[in-house]
């Protein structure tokens, strides 16, 4: 018999209590243009950023992903002002599970501990479902990172622990330490989609499958390419900015070897009534059994309401296996 959790649409992240949906609202695009990684996105307006979040949260997404660097905690202190908003409208969508990051570069881990008030007043003093150490390096070792994770657990300040970009190795580390506190490593936020697969050579995957802990995969559309607007229109790439076309993949061999997957992508849309970038969501948080929720962004409304259509439909077994063979045929091209 189905679960009432499945029946939900809602799946177990990691070894937590966390019951969230498939996808979750990726938050950096609202950083107001600000900090060190904000200035990646133009400056949404208030208005733009209630929408995208109502319509998320209403179209079955029930949590958000933000972090401290996004905005230097503008992210965080928009999504807590529109979420304040929902409430006062009286919307029964006004309280998604929250996860938010500590910034590591250049601190050490007793900084974990002195900016969890900061976090949480950026959050409106809100609960932090899932705390996650954004990055793998620090002034610190791995040891004395879970040492005050740990501590904000047992102090009652977060509830469960994740990290980001870390590898199999420092993830499997990260997990044996929190079980000496009794604790489990819930999640590794990672990049992963159908043009980056380097956690499945890696042993990330492997390793997460092993151990219980979910992959939360950001960057799920590989910047948009995975929508397979640039293949059909390439002047749009001329809108994108210089950093953003080399990191993504956005010059002429890199497209000419995704095109068998956009052509992929394509024929399911068709066959499904939806979009390529809803196919390689779904693809993406179907093929990996549950191991794999994903946080696509969204910084126009429409983007959100094509992310939370990717969870209405079930790509069959043959489906998923043609894109994960068309994935690495092109990635070995």
């Amino acid at each position: 018999m189905e679960s009432a959790m499945a029946a939900a649409g809602l799946r177990p992240l990691g070894q937590s209590t966390l019951s969230v949906s498939p996808l979750g609202l990726g938050c950096w695009q609202f950083s107001r243009g600000k900090g060190i990684v904000g200035k990646y996105w133009s400056n949404l307006e208030d208005a733009d950023i209630l929408e995208i979040v109502r319509v998320s949260l209403e179209g079955g997404m029930n949590w958000v992903d933000t972090a401290e660097v996004y905005g230097g905690g503008k992210s965080e202190e928009a999504l807590a002002h529109v979420l304040d908003q929902l409430k006062r409208e009286g919307s029964p969508y006004a309280t998604p599970l929250i996860a938010t990051k500590w910034w590591p570069l250049f601190r050490t881990a007793t900084s974990i501990t002195s900016t969890i008030e900061e976090r949480i007043r950026c959050l409106g003093g809100r609960d932090i479902d899932l705390y996650q150490i954004h990055q793998p390096f620090s002034l610190s070792s791995i040891a004395s990172e879970m040492k005050a994770m740990a501590g904000l657990v047992q102090a009652g300040k977060i509830r469960n622990i994740g990290v980001s970009n870390y590898s199999a190795k420092q993830m499997i580390e990260a997990h044996r330490l929190l079980r000496q506190y009794g604790l489990n490593l819930v999640s590794n936020q990672v990049k992963y989609n159908l043009l980056d697969r380097k956690i499945d050579r890696n042993g990330t995957m492997e390793a997460a499958k092993a151990l219980g802990i979910s992959i939360i995969a950001y960057s799920p559309l590989q910047q948009g390419i995975l929508t397979g607007r640039f293949h059909k229109d390439p002047v749009q790439i001329r809108a994108v900015s210089r950093v953003r076309r080399i990191q993504s993949g956005l010059d002429d061999k890199s497209l000419a070897r995704s095109k068998p997957v956009i052509d992929s992508l394509t024929v399911l849309a068709d066959k499904y009534g939806a979009t390529p970038g809803q196919i390689a969501l779904n693809w993406l948080i179907h093929y990996n059994g549950e191991t794999v929720v994903a946080i696509p962004g969204a910084s126009k409304v429409r983007h959100a309401q094509e992310n939370i259509g990717a969870m209405d439909f079930r790509l069959g077994k043959n489906e998923l296996e043609h894109l994960n063979e068309a994935s690495w045929s092109a990635l070995k091209s």
